[in-house]
């Protein structure tokens, strides 16, 4: 399945984020965010798949209080941060676009799959 790449960041951006972090990321045309849990990182475009606007409601704040879902503003949705796929909210089912990141010397690519 062919892949388009979204763009690149410092490989030190991700390495830098704590257990239980989020982190937004704006390259060129593309929002995303990235997500530090249970020792791994998730990446996921920054757009619900309700109204395909942008989940965080300040700058980073991507997650519920307790840390455990990705959290829509707007709406209220809650996402499992492991799948992206929505829980609860108008939303019910739906997935977040997931990211695969790839090491490329000291940067990390995003790649959106087709």
């Amino acid at each position: 399945m062919p892949s388009q790449l979204l763009g690149s960041c410092s490989r030190q951006l991700i390495e830098k984020l704590n257990e239980g972090e989020s982190k937004g990321i704006h390259l060129a045309q593309h929002s995303l965010f990235i997500i530090r849990h249970q020792g791994r990182v998730y990446a996921y475009l920054n757009q619900c798949p309700h109204l395909g606007i942008e989940l965080e409601w300040m700058p980073d704040q991507f997650l519920d209080h307790a840390r455990q879902f990705i959290h829509c503003s707007t709406h209220g949705a809650l996402f499992l941060i492991r799948t992206g796929e929505c829980i609860a909210g108008p939303c019910q089912g739906q997935f977040l676009r997931p990211l695969t990141m790839q090491e490329n010397g000291d940067d990390v690519d995003f790649l959106l799959s087709s």
